[in-house]
Order: structure tokens, then C-alpha cells, then sequence
């Protein structure tokens, strides 16, 4: 299914809320038809809100394309996937901070991502990143080290098997991202940070073909927007 918002971006005071209901039983693939973008704000902030529900039996793929916050953006979004039962989830969100190729970097402005997974009333996975421009964060070693693009993808469920594939997958990448797996109790989370929303696209789409026959038997069929 593709989520349609046709201005293509909010800016500062913007609203954009996305309620998704998966029944029992029931499988969707959520993602978009193009980036999302943040553009500069006067100083209000925008709210993004993601509320996926996912019902017993059910599962839900939510695979956007990346999100571009632009030099001065201010936006706070906030990701909350409820499971129930026996449901399954895989997620990914890429962030690109700035428009390094119009020469153009994240020195202003600030934006806050949180992305929550809980299952029947019990967190699985919490995480909260606060992003402001041209903070010390965004260049140290420890922190971003003067990369533009930084991405997570999310998957609940155990397929001991599928890691040292998927590692081996995401290591063959070349350029300077990087890509790192761990598996966090029943949570398998999988980061790139580096400098190319493409690759880090490529790398997900790569681990999300090897994750689904894992974790539920399915081939995975990419949607053909993804092609264009």
C-alpha cells in the first residue's frame, strides 16, 4: 500500500498524523512513492505522528522512503508500533540530514525521532535520538563524525540463522557507510551510518529480502515503485 501526502513535505507548525490498523490475519507493506521532506522553519516546530496497530496473527511491513530534514528544519517525529499476540513488524526509517549535494549541511535548526515497539503492554524496543544543527554530536567520533545519513531498521522476532548472512550481506556494501546488526532479545535491529540514502536503501531492501523468508516463510516481493 502507498501512503499518498501530496505536498510532499511539512514545515514548521505543520501537523501530519498516520494511523494504521493491521487485523487478525491480515498482512500489509506500508512505504511511500518518494522521500518525505522537512523543509526550513521560521521557528515553529512540526509534529510527524506514525500510530501502527497490529493485531494477533497479523503483520505489518513499514518501509518508507528516506525523510530529508532540510538546513533549519525543526520537527519532532514519533513512531509507536503496537503488537498483539503473536504479530509480527519490520521497519525501517532513514534520516538525511541536510542536502550535502546541493552543498548544503544540517547547521540549523533541530529534529527529534522517536521509534517505540511494544507487545501486548510490554516495551520491546525504545529509542530516542534529539538532532540539532550543527551541534558537536554531528561531527565527533562518537557521535554522527560528519555523516549526513543515519538509518535504522527494525525487526521483532529470531532468525539466529539469518545473522551471519545478513553481516555478511551488509559488510560486501562498498562506499564509506557502514552497516552494523545485533539481535536484542527478540528485536534484531540493523544501523547504517554514512552519506547515501541509496545505499543505505539498498542495504535494507538486501536485509529485508533475507529477513522475511526468516522470520515468516514469505518471499519478499519488492513493490514495483521501489524500481522507478
Amino acid at each position: 500500500m502507498y501512503i499518498l501526502h501530496p505536498p510532499g513535505g511539512v514545515v514548521g507548525g505543520d501537523s501530519l498524523s498516520i494511523n494504521a490498523e493491521v487485523e487478525s490475519g491480515a498482512h500489509a507493506l506500508l512505504t511511500t512513492p518518494a522521500a518525505g521532506k522537512l523543509y526550513r522553519s521560521a521557528g515553529a516546530t512540526a509534529q510527524l505522528s506514525q500510530e501502527l496497530n497490529v493485531a494477533d496473527g497479523a503483520w505489518l511491513e513499514w518501509l518508507p522512503q528516506e525523510t530529508i530534514a532540510f538546513d533549519g528544519a525543526r520537527a519532532a517525529s514519533a513512531t509507536r508500533v503496537t503488537l498483539t499476540g503473536t504479530a509480527g513488524f519490520i521497519g525501517w526509517e532513514i534520516l538525511c540530514l541536510g542536502r550535502p549535494a546541493a552543498g548544503e549541511t544540517y547547521a540549523h535548526g533541530e529534529f527529534v525521532q522517536r521509534f517505540e515497539i511494544w507487545r501486548d503492554g510490554v516495551p520491546l524496543w525504545w529509542e530516542r535520538n534529539a538532532l540539532a544543527g550543527g551541534a558537536p554530536a554531528l561531527h565527533a567520533p562518537w557521535g554522527l563524525a560528519g555523516r549526513s545519513v543515519v538509518a535504522t531498521l527494525v525487526a521483532v522476532g529470531r532468525a539466529p540463522s539469518a545473522l551471519p548472512a545478513l553481516r555478511e550481506l551488509l559488510n560486501a556494501e562498498h562506499d564509506d557507510g557502514e552497516f552494523a546488526v545485533s539481535q536484542l532479545r527478540d528485536v534484531l535491529v540493523c544501523r547504517y551510518l554514512g552519506n547515501s540514502a541509496e545505499q543505505a536503501r539498498a542495504g535494507f531492501i538486501a536485509a529485508w529480502r533475507l529477513l522475511r523468508p526468516a522470520l515468516w516463510g514469505i518471499e519478499a516481493s519488492p513493490p514495483r515503485i521501489w524500481a522507478t
